[in-house]
Order: structure tokens, then sequence, then C-alpha cells
């Protein structure tokens, strides 16, 4: 397929997964191939919900409305314009996904095929219902793609062996990309470890995009490394206002894996004398680390905004997202954490100059 054609199917998948929004599940009955895709993808999706406690309905179809929106011509042409295709040799990429959120590892999905290799998936057993439906889909608007799609079965043991691979992206914590490091040696290779976002506030924001900054901090119940696990404020910072504009997220304590950690957290950190501050359904601790419990949001004070900007360069192999207003240079505004680009790669490394330069 030409570049033009891979676009083209990505597009009509990006169609597809219009179909399930928040707002509603409606069949689109002038979509080619839809049948009996859509009935399928909204079963798992329903299957989801069940198979992993973290996966609510409204989750599930945030991120499916989030790669609808990024899969248009206009963002697939901007995304692709920067890269030669012609003289890619295909190979096999391996990927091994976490499953953490909904489809965290589909960017790495479609850069593969887009760029004309082959992709062979080990799957997370915490997301593992649907990107196969997604991938039959694509299988069925292009038939060319039959060939270069395989997903590894779920082995008794829960450990699929990857096998017969060219090249390997695997995303895991600190502790599992010492075992890809070890055991991907000699292939090339994109190793993703622990990441956090973190956001900087002047004191200056308005109601409105504190309300924006809960969604960064809740979306995923705080699960993703794009998620806010930790504020830095100025000293003496005055968390009234904070804690009105991101009151709109109280019901989030009806999810009883997310209570549960919530009790947890504040007994300990109760037990232990902590100073905390907390709302019913957010703990907000003190704290120098930049990776927080769910339920639980660090936070840091400061004098010299200079001096948090040094830090931050200094940690920036342990950051994915900084989120402020007006105060680097690549910061993402409030709210929009959740709402990568498809050139918004992971850890700042360009995985399509990967699979084109390097593979």
């Amino acid at each position: 397929m030409t570049i033009e054609q891979r676009m083209e199917r990505l597009e009509n998948l990006g169609r597809f997964l219009k179909q399930f929004k928040r707002s509603g599940i409606d069949k689109d009955e002038s979509l080619e191939h839809n049948d009996p895709y859509f009935d399928l993808l909204k079963e798992k999706i329903e299957v989801s919900v069940h198979h992993n406690g973290w996966f609510t309905l409204e989750n599930v179809l945030f991120s499916m409305e989030q790669w609808s929106e990024a899969l248009t011509r206009e963002n697939l042409q901007k995304w692709l314009s920067q890269y030669e295709f012609e003289d890619v040799k295909p190979k096999t990429v391996g990927i091994v996904m976490a499953g953490n959120i909904p489809l965290v590892g589909f960017h790495d999905f479609i850069s593969v095929l887009v760029s004309g290799h082959k992709v062979l998936v080990k799957q997370s057993s915490n997301d593992k219902l649907l990107l196969p439906v997604i991938a039959d889909y694509l299988k069925a608007i292009a038939p060319e793609w039959k060939e270069k799609i395989e997903i590894l079965p779920d082995s008794a043991d829960g450990a699929s062996k990857m096998t017969n691979y060219d090249a390997v992206i695997a995303t895991g914590s600190n502790n599992t990309s010492r075992y890809f490091e070890y055991y991907f040696a000699g292939k090339p290779s994109i190793i993703r470890k622990n990441r956090n976002s973190v956001a900087v506030l002047t004191g200056d924001e308005t109601p409105e995009e504190l309300s924006s900054l809960a969604e960064d901090i809740f979306r995923y119940y705080g699960l993703g490394c794009r998620n806010v696990s930790k504020l830095y404020v100025p000293k003496d910072y005055d968390f009234n206002a904070f804690f009105e504009a991101v009151y709109g997220w109280n019901s989030i304590i009806n999810q009883a894996k997310y209570a549960n950690n919530y009790d947890y957290n504040k007994a300990v950190y109760l037990m232990s004398q902590f100073k905390l501050l907390e709302n019913g359904f957010l703990i907000l601790k003190e704290d120098n680390s930049l990776s927080s419990p769910i339920a639980t949001l660090f936070y840091e004070q400061y004098k010299d905004l200079d001096a948090v900007k040094k830090e931050l360069e200094s940690r920036k192999e342990e950051i994915q997202c900084i989120v402020g207003k007006d105060i680097f240079e690549e910061e993402i505004a409030f709210g929009q954490t959740q709402q990568p680009k498809l050139w918004d790669y992971a850890d700042n490394v360009d995985t399509l100059d990967f699979l084109t330069q390097k593979v």
C-alpha cells in the first residue's frame, strides 16, 4: 500500500471508532464493513468493564473518542508528512503493551502499520479485549494488512513468548524495563519506563483552568503516565480555590477500587502522622516525590519559579508532561494531557523516526 492508502484506512478507522461515544453508542449504517465489527466491539467494551475494574464505560468510551478525533485526514497528513516511507524495508516489530488505561499501546500499533512493517503484539492481560476487534476491522477494510497484524494469544501462564521479530517497542515499569533491556538486547528497541506528569501553578489560575486541571488528575483514575500526580505551588498557596474547582469530580469516590485506595492511603498517612489536606475524595500530601498513589496528589511549595524550572529539567527523564500556563516552552494546557496529538510521542522518543530510520 502507498502511504496515501494507509492514511485512508486509518481515517476509515477513525470514523468507525466515532460510533462509540460517551453521549451514546450509535451505529452508522453508511460505514463499509461495519457489520459485524460494530456489534462485536460494543460487546467487548461491555465485557472489558467487568474484566478490569478500572475500565469503566466512561473511560473506555473516552479513549475511543480521543482516537476517533485523532484519526482525521488533517491530523494524519500533518503527522506523516514529516517522514519518508518509500525506502522502508518491511520488518517484524514486536510491541509489548502496558494495560494501565484502555488502548494504551494503540499509538505504537498504528505507527508500525503505517510505516510498512508487520506488527507482533503482546497484550497486557488487563487490556486484551478491545484491540483484537479493532485489528480485525482493519484487516477487513485493508486486506493487505491481514499478514501484517499478529496478536499473540494469551497463554495459560499469561506469558506468551515473542519470537521471530526484528525490533521491539516495550512499555513497562522501571523494574520490567531492566528485564526488557536484557531480553531484547541486540535488537533495535524503544524501552519505556515509569514516568509521571506534573502541574506548575502560580496562584493566578482561573476557576475554569483549575477545573480543567481536574481532568488531568482524575481521568483514568490517575493511572496513566500523562496524569498529573504532583503540583508545584507558590509558598503558602491557598488550596481552597483548587478544592472548589475540582469538586465536580467528587463522584469518583463511588468507584469501589478508587475508594479503597483513598481509605487505605489516608489511614497509612494518618497513622504516620503526616500532615494532610483532603476533601473526601482526594488527599493532598506535601512530598518531594513525583509519583503519588491512587487518590493522592503530592505537592511541593516553591519560592523561586526558576528553581522549579531547573529541578524539572534535571528530572526530565522521569516526567511525561508538564502542565502550566506561559511558564514552559513545551508545556501542556490545563485539561489537555489525555488528549495527545499523533505527533506527541511518549517519552519524547520519535516512534516513526525509529521505525523508518533505525529498524
